[in-house]
């Protein structure tokens, strides 16, 4: 299809953007739920976010990498996720750095102002990428980044409404009662936009209210008064969210992990919060289950001694990290762990940790250099520029139950520990194993999702595993949503409005 084309059919396909008042109000979750919502009416829905910041990634169908909520949007939509639907993503390796991914690929790394500068042109792949989607889609929902009314940021925006002007699409906002002034941050970013912008957003959205919403009724004369908008929906907290992956580690603030059930005896899996963890929802399916309690371990706090395993996650910048958890002294607590019978695992980045050296050459993840890694498994590991991204399926080793996930970094790792691979991918020897057994690793995300897996690891930590089907309860929690979103939310309404774009 030519370029041309493309914009045509793109201005054509009935779209909705989902803009927010501030991070984490919602929006990547009422994204899911419409979607799901929509799809089961027989439309061909696809999700679309035009820059996403987050290390919690996903592998797509077509080989490259996108966000974490894109990917559970895509599924939500019972479709492959494919790097068109998050077209710029930006992975954080400082404070004041990040990796640049245009269309599923490492673009570039740069800071803040060089990236400003970048916007422009990127503006041109994210529209390419939209042109694509709405190729074979009827429906397109759009979620936007942050708030569109950061002014300072509206110069080249490609996230919010710099996006919706450029696209010609109409939007709903979405504020969030739970955190407090709901009503102004609606008023405030009616406030701030331009007489245009004000005209593009056709209604509004309160999420995660929590009591009786009758009481808000008020408030809605209030903010008609001051916007002019419509209420679209007050939609209720909605708490199996939990159970769905999480967009980045603005959850991890909010106690997404640590509760055990009432009347568990809990096995405690010790999990290190590093500065730049990613891809924690890895820790999702052991969490659901009510015989293990994820204690996340923040900075300042020793890990806990009576714990059964300690897990260290992936990172985005593997030797900071590394450096962090030194610094910290978390290494010490890791050897008296194991002195007390305890196990260690490592995934992805927390498994090159667990190797005696990590040579990052090139500068991939940041300074070039060569450290030391924690020497609990004889390998070693190399950054290189080329990354791996599939997916894979196999056995686990000692098991011999079926795993499946993806694989997600840029090192190599091998040595004489990989003589006994924790996996078998295909034939193809994955990870490595102490000789005791009590120290392992591996590069596959998503191997807890695979129950069969997951039951036979917790019963040697001592729990027995009681959720039979991780990936089941994903889908029931999908429909679940759907219908919260069509009890409390104008679907019609939205439909319509996506629809009229369309028209034009």
């Amino acid at each position: 299809m030519t370029s041309s084309s493309q914009t045509s059919r793109a201005g054509r396909v009935a779209a909705l953007m989902l803009q927010g008042t501030g991070s984490d109000v919602g929006k990547s979750l009422l994204l899911a739920g419409l979607a799901r919502a929509f799809a089961r009416r027989g439309l061909k829905v696809r999700p679309f976010k035009p820059q996403n910041m987050s290390n919690n990634a996903a592998v797509t169908a077509d080989g490259g990498e996108i966000g974490r909520a894109q990917a559970l949007q895509a599924r939500a939509c019972f479709t492959e996720p494919v790097s068109d639907m998050n077209p710029v993503l930006l992975k954080p390796q400082s404070e004041r750095d990040a990796q640049i991914v245009v269309q599923g690929r490492i673009a570039a790394t740069a800071g803040a102002r060089d990236y400003y500068a970048l916007k422009p042109s990127l503006l041109v792949k994210v529209l390419e990428s939209f042109g694509r989607l709405a190729a074979d889609a009827e429906l397109i929902l759009v979620e936007g980044a942050g708030s569109p009314a950061e002014v300072n940021l509206r110069t080249s925006d490609i996230a919010n409404m710099g996006f919706a002007e450029a696209a010609d699409l109409p939007v709903a906002l979405i504020g969030d009662i739970e955190r407090g002034g709901v009503i102004a941050s609606l008023i405030g970013t009616h406030a701030l936009l331009t007489p245009g912008e004000r005209r593009r957003v056709k209604g509004y959205l309160v999420n995660k209210f929590r009591g009786d919403a009758t009481l808000f009724e008020p408030a809605i004369g209030t903010i008609a008064e001051r916007t002019g908008w419509d209420c679209l929906g007050v939609v209720p907290f909605f708490a199996p969210a939990s159970v769905l992956p999480a967009e980045d580690s603005m959850a991890l603030d909010g106690g997404r992990y640590g509760k055990a059930m009432a009347g568990a005896q809990p096995v405690t899996v010790a999990v290190p919060r590093l500065p730049r963890i990613s891809n924690f929802d890895d820790l999702d399916p052991l969490a659901a289950e009510p015989g293990v309690t994820i204690d996340l371990v923040e900075p300042g706090r020793p890990l806990p001694t009576g714990a059964e395993l300690v897990l260290l996650l992936g990172s985005k910048t593997t030797i900071g990290d590394l450096e962090f958890l030194r610094a910290q002294g978390w290494d010490i607590d890791i050897c008296t762990h194991l002195r007390h019978g305890g196990r260690v695992m490592g995934l992805c980045g927390g498994y090159q940790m667990l190797g005696k050296k990590i040579a990052d050459g090139h500068g991939v993840e940041g300074a070039p250099g060569e450290v030391d890694g924690l020497g609990l498994l004889d390998v070693t590991t190399r950054i290189e520029p080329a990354k791996t991204l599939k997916e894979a399926t196999g056995i686990e080793v000692t098991t011999g139950a079926s795993v499946r996930g993806y694989e997600m970094h840029s090192g190599q790792t091998s040595g004489p520990d990989c003589a006994r691979p924790m996996l078998d991918l295909a034939g193809r020897a994955e990870g490595a194993r102490s000789a005791d057994g009590k120290v392992m690793g591996c590069y596959l995300h998503g191997l807890f999702a695979a129950d069969a897996f997951r039951r036979a690891f917790l019963e040697t930590l001592g729990a027995e595993a009681a959720n039979a089907d991780f990936e089941a309860r994903i889908e029931t929690t999908l429909d679940e949503l759907a219908d919260h979103l069509d009890a409390h939310i104008d679907t019609a309404r939205l439909l319509e409005i996506a629809r009229e774009r369309s028209r034009r």
